[in-house]
């Protein structure tokens, strides 16, 4: 197993120079975003583009591949982002056209696995996406696998705002949804496996890792706090909005439990998302204004 990090926080820095860091880090690995080149708004660490998965030839691809090489890093996975089953089918068609460029790229550079989402319309039920999945995926997963290389779901449900609510933009978050999916295409779709989604969830993460550890091809290591009375404000029904927060505060002095490695039955990357000491977290509501800031030392920690 090798630490890299998801160079999609790195939005403005070049990937060599991204790669520099990571490697007087301490860092093996690589995670790159490839996401469009765009000049439009973007979700948060969405719209980075490392590569330009459009027009790199495999020429191109494995010089790349060649410069991390003499960094002594490895490319763990190129990471792509969308919602594949977004109401919109010409939005659809075009993340999943991307989607395509990313495997080929891949392909291309030796990287095994492509990292994405199942994707999901928050409007509709968990059963109800499945079944625009089931049409949705196969020709993909088909088209993976035909380029020798394998698709990556992450376990995050994609609903840490108002306009991701009551649904979520990514179904593929529980043990539920997760059989199916491996029942459909296990041997062609493997995990990018975050254990900080199953925290809020209420998930238990030994025994998710016990069931679908032989699944978790790529990991993300990242931090989770529960802010306990964002929670008593809300409630479980808001899923998780103002009071499951995707950081830890760095200045606390608090000791936190470990898991050691060996403890994750899987291999052979993992990927850390690093989180900005001074970075504050907000949630805005479009129908209230800014939601409360969190101002108290009444969280949990993981």
């Amino acid at each position: 197993m090798k630490l890299g990090v998801l160079t999609a926080p790195f939005a403005e820095t070049p990937l060599g120079e991204v790669a520099d860091w990571a490697h007087s880090a301490g860092f093996e690995a690589l995670e790159i975003a490839c996401w469009p080149k765009t000049s439009g708004a973007t979700r948060r660490y969405a719209g980075t583009s490392h590569i330009d998965a459009a027009s790199t030839s495999p020429a191109q691809a494995k010089e790349i591949v060649a410069s991390l090489t003499e960094k002594k890093l490895t490319v763990s996975g190129l990471g792509y982002y969308p919602n594949p089953l977004h109401p919109d089918p010409a939005h659809r068609e075009a993340v999943i056209g991307h989607l395509k460029k990313v495997i080929v790229l891949a392909a291309n550079m030796g990287v095994p696995v492509v990292n994405t989402f199942c994707g999901g319309d928050a409007s509709k039920t968990v059963d109800v996406n499945w079944q625009d999945a089931l049409k949705v995926w196969p020709e993909t997963v088909a088209y993976a696998r035909d380029h020798g290389v394998k698709l990556t779901f992450e376990n995050c449900p994609m609903i840490f705002s108002y306009d991701e609510w009551p649904g979520g933009h990514n179904i593929a978050y529980s043990p539920y949804i997760w059989r199916r999916i491996l029942e459909a295409w296990g041997g062609e779709v493997g995990m990018n496996f975050d254990p900080s989604h199953l925290v809020w969830q209420m998930i238990d993460q030994g025994r998710f890792i016990r069931e679908f550890g032989p699944y978790m091809l790529h990991v993300h290591a990242k931090d989770l706090m529960i802010d306990h009375d964002g929670l008593y404000e809300r409630g479980i029904l808001s899923a998780g909005i103002g009071w499951q927060v995707p950081r830890i505060d760095r200045k606390s002095t608090r000791s936190f439990p470990t898991r050691r490695s060996s403890d994750l039955s899987c291999s052979p990357a993992t990927c850390c998302v690093p989180s900005s000491n001074d970075e504050v977290m907000t949630w805005s509501d479009p129908a209230e204004g800014s939601g409360p800031e969190t101002k108290n030392n009444n969280v949990e920690e993981y």
